[in-house]
């Protein structure tokens, strides 16, 4: 009778712990943003007119989960009172953060003469289709990344930063440019091919 207690309070707390949903361990990253601009926090995931604080270059955040473009961080917000702070939920876009300390505040990428929208469309009207191939980012310094842009352009916004080592496919080429693909999420964008060699 004894063991039969003993297996079903065992079974018991087997079901419970089935139960409880998975505990997301809490990830430290680094605010990484264009030109060391601050980053926008929000009380949601969408943008819109609800920002809360802004985080300067290099803020070491933690995130608890991630999931359509967007980071949940651990957030000092006021109280109510105004006395004090206290933790809570907020948001920023997951392209802004990296998961090693940045270092010192970036500079400007150079912008060459002559790189205009009237640039940017010979370099549109260069690309050729290309049996995709594997090509690894590789920054001008190895602490550094290579910026994945939305147009082949340096006037065009960076939408990612690839690191050292960092595997991109190739779809398209143009005289300066590669258009890859993310393995890893899907982005599609514009890459330098001064920063990337073939694997």
């Amino acid at each position: 009778m004894k063991r039969k207690i003993i297996a079903v309070f065992v079974s018991a707390m087997l079901m419970f712990a089935l139960l409880i949903p998975a505990v997301h361990a809490d990830t430290t990253m680094y605010v990484y943003t264009a030109d060391g601009k601050t980053l926008n926090v929000r009380s949601s995931e969408r943008v819109e007119d609800n920002v809360i604080g802004r985080l300067p270059f290099g803020t070491a955040v933690t995130v608890r989960a991630n999931y359509n473009g967007w980071s949940e961080i651990l957030y000092p917000w006021v109280n109510t009172a105004g006395n004090g702070y206290h933790v809570d939920y907020a948001y920023v876009q997951s392209r802004y953060l990296v998961p090693t300390y940045p270092g010192t505040t970036p500079t400007p990428d150079p912008v060459p003469s002559g790189s205009t929208i009237s640039a940017m469309n010979t370099e549109f009207r260069s690309a050729v289709k290309v049996t995709p191939f594997t090509v690894v980012a590789r920054p001008s310094r190895a602490s550094g990344w290579v910026n994945l842009r939305w147009a082949p352009s340096l006037e065009a916004e960076r939408i990612a930063t690839c690191p050292q080592g960092k595997e991109l496919t190739v779809l398209a080429q143009l005289s300066n440019w590669y258009q890859v693909q993310d393995p890893a999420t899907g982005m599609i964008g514009f890459i330098s091919r001064q920063y990337v060699y073939a694997k």
